[in-house]
């Protein structure tokens, strides 16, 4: 679903997008021509060559050591009305495979993913509170078992990523749990815990950025190079993506969308997680008597309490129109993208609700972006996990190219 509240804008060129053919660059130049093909799904060399201003000689080479690593395949041959045939060049989906972690207040799920960042196997967990040996002994049980399915390509298994809050031992109110044990999480060191479990690099991330990497990776925008990502889970939070790469900043909170003040019904400044965020509807369905548990649940019916869920979508609309403003007040974005742990259905009503919500609010003096729902859902988060093994062995990171240059 996309929503346009400014005027279309055209996709800018960017110099770093453009290869180099000197020999101490083949590492990036590969990586290069694998965003390229991600990008595009089937590209010829020769598009390839034009696109990156490598030479046809170089293009060939990289592409040859691809082929032997096994990540791309050639299609059949297309021929045109003249010259040779153009040989379409994809991503092999069985070229590399990721392993995502999410470790959720509620839930910790757990996904293998290949090169498309199709799901080849996922394991769920539910829990009153997240205690860190469990979800050390589940990761565990989870790894071996994909590393079975795969049989001789598990050698194939790039590397692990755990999506997570950050300073989960400061939720305990709101989780409902003993501060006594969301304090074990203070001096627990889950990445090495779980690195001494497998035998692949583990890499870890704040779970609302990593659900935004998600998007950016796997998500149909890759005409996108600068958006703002909403994601509505237990607590919302989001991600910054800036130039085509996941910007997470100095510290690693950039997109700490949940702390942004925005006013409430009442028009008092609240925070944008006190009115945004899925506990604020279970409170709600607490207080009524009705059972909160399908918000939680991987099928997320939520048919049983429709009014009550169509009350926190106005209001949590009204708190993403103004976050959503704020943020484009600051840098241009292209567009918002609103995804969450939510049925389908109640994503789309939350970004048609925001939608109206802008088209209320001054934005004289600010380019409005597109308003768009996130393709992912409930295991972006997971999946995000997945990406970020992706992102540092196979992709460009375009932020590090441009603080290099």
């Amino acid at each position: 679903m996309s929503i346009s509240l400014g005027q279309p804008r055209q996709e800018p060129l960017s110099p770093i997008h453009r290869g180099s053919n000197q020999s101490g660059m083949r590492a990036f130049n590969e990586r290069l021509v694998l965003s390229l093909v991600r990008r595009h799904g089937a590209i010829a060399k020769s598009d390839l060559a034009r696109l990156t201003g490598l030479s046809a000689q170089t293009v060939s080479v990289i592409m040859r050591s691809l082929e032997t690593d096994r990540l791309i395949l050639r299609g059949k041959p297309v021929r045109g009305k003249v010259g040779q045939p153009s040989v379409p060049l994809s991503l092999n989906p069985d070229g590399a495979y990721f392993l995502g972690l999410k470790i959720g207040r509620r839930s910790a799920d757990f996904v293998l993913a290949d090169f498309l960042g199709a799901i080849r196997m996922a394991a769920h967990e539910a829990y009153a509170w997240p205690d860190p040996d469990a979800i050390t002994a589940f990761v565990a049980r989870s790894a071996n078992h994909a590393a079975g399915l795969l049989g001789d390509n598990a050698g194939r298994i790039a590397g692990l990523g755990v999506a997570m809050p950050f300073e989960l031992w400061n939720w305990a109110e709101e989780v409902g749990a003993p501060q006594s044990e969301m304090d074990r999480w203070r001096d627990f060191d889950i990445r090495e815990a779980i690195a001494a479990q497998v035998p692949w690099p583990v890499y870890l991330q704040n779970d609302a950025s990593a659900a935004c990497g998600a998007e950016l990776a796997f998500g149909p925008h890759g005409n996108l190079q600068d958006f703002v990502y909403f994601y509505i889970g237990t607590f919302a939070g989001g991600g910054i993506v800036l130039n085509g790469s996941l910007y997470t900043g100095r510290f690693g909170n950039a997109g700490a969308l949940g702390s942004m003040p925005v006013p409430d019904r009442t028009g008092r400044t609240v925070q944008l997680i006190d009115i945004a965020s899925l506990v604020v509807l279970e409170r709600r369905l607490k207080s009524a008597g009705i059972d909160p548990s399908p918000l939680w649940s991987t099928e997320a019916d939520w048919s049983g309490f429709r009014d009550h869920a169509q009350d926190w979508i106005e209001g949590a609309a009204r708190g993403l129109a103004y976050a959503v403003a704020a943020c484009a007040s600051v840098i241009d974005f292209e567009a918002a993208l609103i995804d969450g742990s939510l049925p389908a259905e109640i994503r789309e009503q939350l970004v048609r609700a925001t939608a109206r919500e802008m088209g209320r609010l001054d934005l004289q003096g600010i380019a409005a972006p597109q308003l768009r729902a996130g393709t992912i859902g409930s295991i972006a988060r997971a999946i995000g996990g997945a990406s970020l093994p992706l992102f540092d062995k196979f992709l460009i990171d375009q932020n590090m190219l441009m603080r290099e240059h």
